[in-house]
Order: structure tokens, then sequence, then C-alpha cells
């Protein structure tokens, strides 16, 4: 029950951070999860978790969703499941922290280059088969996903929500990867995914208020500083536990 509360506490604060920062909340809660949990098991509550909260941020911004994106993005998708299910891949503990930390470096210090947009078909199957990849083995890919939206001519309401729609798709994707092909939806009570999920949609919308009171600019100077900091701590902690 003391390790039950403590996850759902997390969901809590990892949820009202996503609420202010719009990120950073997800890869937190990755770190938390696959510190106390076994990898498929954290897995599988992360993707419940984040699979409603970005579920709802698709819902509210629903006229604004790309459609046409999402074809070559869902066969870009596939391919990469398949791939994994092929070999039943688990990573280690210690290599999913390293992953969750090296996202925000690796979208920062890669060029994004002009020919990734994502009304191209090419680049949404691409953007489908790296994301996904990298959702099943890291669990979070906010900052890789970020990279392929940097160039396109859509608006801002069209990237939050096609993001929203395509994240959704990724975290039931490795939900059901790790669930059903894995076997890991047993090791957690029925209960705690429904309390998670309520819990994660009441702190993002603490988080959103909060958003409300923060000036445009301490918003851009913070965000960025936390996301690499915690980036930071994932890799040091990961580089720790496979040593």
């Amino acid at each position: 029950m003391v390790l039950n509360l403590l996850i759902l506490v997390s969901v809590l604060l990892t949820a009202v951070l996503s609420g202010i920062l719009g990120m950073a909340g997800g890869m937190i809660l990755m770190a938390i999860l696959v510190a106390v949990l076994t990898v498929p098991a954290a897995m599988v509550l992360h993707g419940a978790v984040q699979a409603v909260s970005n579920g709802s941020r698709a819902l509210f911004l629903w006229p604004h969703v790309q459609w046409r994106i999402l074809p070559p993005y869902i066969a870009g998708a596939t391919l990469a499941v398949a791939g994994f299910a092929s070999i039943a891949l688990v990573p280690q503990p210690g290599v999913v922290l390293l992953l969750v930390g090296s996202m925000p470096f690796i979208g920062r210090l890669l060029p994004s280059p002009r020919s990734l947009d994502m009304n191209r078909w090419p680049t949404a199957m691409g953007c489908g088969v790296v994301v996904t990849a990298a959702q099943l083995l890291a669990g979070a890919s906010g900052p890789l996903l970020d990279m392929f939206y940097l160039q396109s001519t859509l608006t801002r309401h069209q990237i939050v929500a096609s993001k929203a729609i395509t994240q959704t798709l990724g975290h039931l994707l490795k939900l059901g990867y790790y669930g059903a092909l894995i076997g890991a939806a047993g090791e957690l009570p029925l209960w705690l995914y429904g309390a998670a999920m309520l819990t994660a949609v009441a702190g993002t919308r603490v988080g959103t208020r909060l958003l409300d009171g923060l000036a445009d600019h301490a918003f851009r100077r913070v965000s960025g500083w936390v996301i690499l900091a915690i980036g930071g701590a994932c890799v040091v902690q990961g580089g720790r536990m496979l040593v």
C-alpha cells in the first residue's frame, strides 16, 4: 500500500509539472516507476497514464488534428512494434534511464533538416518508426517527436493536437506490447491503473491553472533548464545502475 501511494503521489506531482511546463513530467514519472517496479510493469502503468493525459489533450483540440499524418505514422509505428515483437525485447532498468535522460540532449543537439516536415508521408512514416521505438525502449520520446515538427508548416494548434494524437497512439502501442505480449499487465492491481489515470487528469488540471500565473519569460527560462537537469540526473543514475 505504501508503494501504491508513492506511485499515485508521483503521478500527481509529475502531471502538475507537465501541466505547467508542457513536458518533463513523463520523463520523471518513467524514472520513478522503473526504480520501484519491473521495467514491463513500469511501461504498462506509464503507458496507461500518458495515454489518458495525451488523449484528453487530443480531445480538447480535436478539430485541429491533421488526420493525413496518421496513416503513414501508423504504418511506421506498426513496423517498430513488429520488430520489437519478433525478439520480445525488454530493456534493463539502467538502459531505460540512460535513454530517458538522453532524449532532451538528443533533441537539442541533433539538427532538424528542412526535409523533416510531417506533412510529407516519408517523414511521417519515419517519425512513426523512430518515435515508437523510443517509446518502447525508454517509455518517453517527446524531444525526438519535436524534431519532426520543427520544420513543419503546421500552426501551433495543429502541432499540439497532432502530437497529442500520435503520442496517445504510441503509448497505447507500448501498453499493448508490454501488457499483452510481455504479460506485465497483471503485476499491478487494476484499481491502481484507474486511480493513476484519474490522478493524472487532476494533476494536469492543477498544472494548467498554475501556468496562468507564470510569466512568459520565466516559463521559457525555467522549462529549458528543468528538462536538461532531469535528463542529466537520469543519465547519471542509469550509468550507475549499469556499472
